[in-house]
C-alpha cells in the first residue's frame, strides 16, 4: 500500500510541477479602487498594495492595466496554492519513503 501511495503522491507532484511551470506572469498583492472624494466617489483610480521582501509597498496602477494587474494576482494565488499543495505532498512522500524499509 505505501508503495502504491507514494508512486501516486509522485505522479501528483509530477503534474503539480508542470502546472507551476504553466502558470503566466504573476505579482502578489491586493488591487483596489480608491477615490479622491470618497463621499462623492469622483477622482477614482486605482492602487495595489502588497509585501515583497519584508517591505510593505503600494503602487499607483493606470486604468489601461487593471486588468493585466488583476490576473497577475489571480496567477499569484494560483501558484501560491499549487506550491502549497507540493509542500504538503513532499512531506507526506519523504514521512511515507522513511517508513520503508531499506534495500
Amino acid at each position: 500500500m505505501t508503495k502504491k501511495r507514494m508512486a501516486t503522491i509522485k505522479n501528483r507532484i509530477k503534474k503539480i510541477k508542470a502546472e507551476i511551470f504553466a502558470v503566466g506572469e504573476m505579482r502578489p498583492g491586493s488591487l483596489t479602487k480608491q477615490y479622491r472624494d470618497p463621499e462623492n466617489k469622483t477622482g477614482s483610480y486605482y492602487q495595489i498594495s502588497y509585501t515583497h521582501e519584508m517591505r510593505s509597498r503600494t503602487e499607483y496602477v493606470r486604468s489601461e492595466f487593471v486588468q493585466e494587474i488583476k490576473l497577475q494576482i489571480k496567477n499569484y494565488k494560483y501558484y501560491k496554492k499549487l506550491n502549497s499543495q507540493l509542500i504538503s505532498l513532499s512531506i507526506e512522500l519523504s514521512k511515507l519513503a522513511m517508513k520503508l524499509p531499506k534495500e
